[in-house]
């Protein structure tokens, strides 16, 4: 299967445990949403790797690479990105991730000599058009933008794409498999998380204790969707697809994650948001042939 595909399912099964990471977000807060679908991403993989044969051996020096990208692309952009999603909603934070294919491909070209030919270039203009329309259209709603969000959701970005080009890199170096890979990084956030709540009260098992059964269950849902099977997917994908082309399928998240804001509040799709389905199936299309 083409890697881009997997990168299209993982944009929709992490633009549903998004919804779910919102909601806890701002009912609790980014940080412990943060912890918990860490966490239990963690425990996912695990449980996983020892089905399916148990753990491979590794370089050290590769798996510390996979567990420092995961603490700075799954731990502390994280929380700055379910910061944002608190703040500005999972479609409005994403698109500042449109910016991400340009940052990966320059990065990419250099670190790892990767070129994008002509119609990857075509596909990755497609992307960003349909992130111009969402940014069109949130403008024309609100008039203005969040300055101080829109800022913490650019550097979640930035720490994301190190995160990004530290994976292909521990892929390159080994033959790790993508579950494996994931466990160590979902290790390398749940270390961070150790470090934060060091110096701020998470209270993260009190939270836990009081909390209802079916809403622990939704939470360890969005983490399944939104941790789990999303990044099994987008691993397979950024293993051996061209960084810059994965990244700008990526960042079309927006329109699933306005998609699925429609289903859950139950409004209609707006024009913005058809238009930008347009330019995605156009993007798509080309980026397949």
């Amino acid at each position: 299967m083409s890697p881009y595909l997997y990168a299209l399912f993982s944009n929709i099964t992490f633009g549903l445990g998004a919804q779910i990471f919102t909601l806890f977000s701002r009912r609790i807060s980014p940080v412990w949403m943060t912890v918990l679908k860490g966490a239990a991403g963690c425990v996912f993989f695990f449980i996983t790797i020892m089905l399916t044969g148990g753990f491979s051996a590794a370089a050290p020096k590769y798996i510390g690479t996979f567990f420092l990208s995961g603490f700075i692309g799954l731990g502390i952009a994280d929380i700055l990105l379910l910061k944002s999603f608190a703040d500005l909603g999972p479609a409005r934070t994403i698109l500042l991730y449109g910016f991400q294919p340009l940052i990966i491909g320059v990065l990419s070209f250099f670190i790892f000599g990767q070129t994008v030919n002509l119609l990857k270039f075509c596909s990755i203009i497609f992307f960003l058009v349909c992130i111009f329309i969402f940014a069109l259209e949130s403008f024309r709603r609100s008039g203005h933008w969040s300055v101080r969000a829109m800022t913490i959701a650019f550097f979640s970005m930035v720490l994301d794409s190190v995160g990004i080009i530290i994976t292909r890199y521990s892929f390159n170096g080994s033959d790790i498999s993508a579950l494996q890979g994931n466990f160590y990084r979902t290790l390398g956030a749940v270390a961070c998380f150790f470090i934060i709540s060091a110096f701020f009260n998470v209270n993260f098992w009190g939270t836990l204790a009081k909390m209802r059964k079916r809403d622990i269950s939704l939470a360890a849902l969005g983490s399944f969707l939104g941790v789990y099977l999303a990044l099994v997917f987008y691993l397979v994908a950024i293993k051996t697809g061209n960084l810059a082309a994965v990244t700008a399928i990526s960042v079309t998240g927006a329109i699933f994650a306005a998609v699925f804001e429609c289903v859950f509040e139950r409004k209609r799709p707006s024009k913005y948001l058809l238009s930008a389905f347009v330019f995605f199936a156009a993007g798509m299309y080309i980026l397949l042939i």
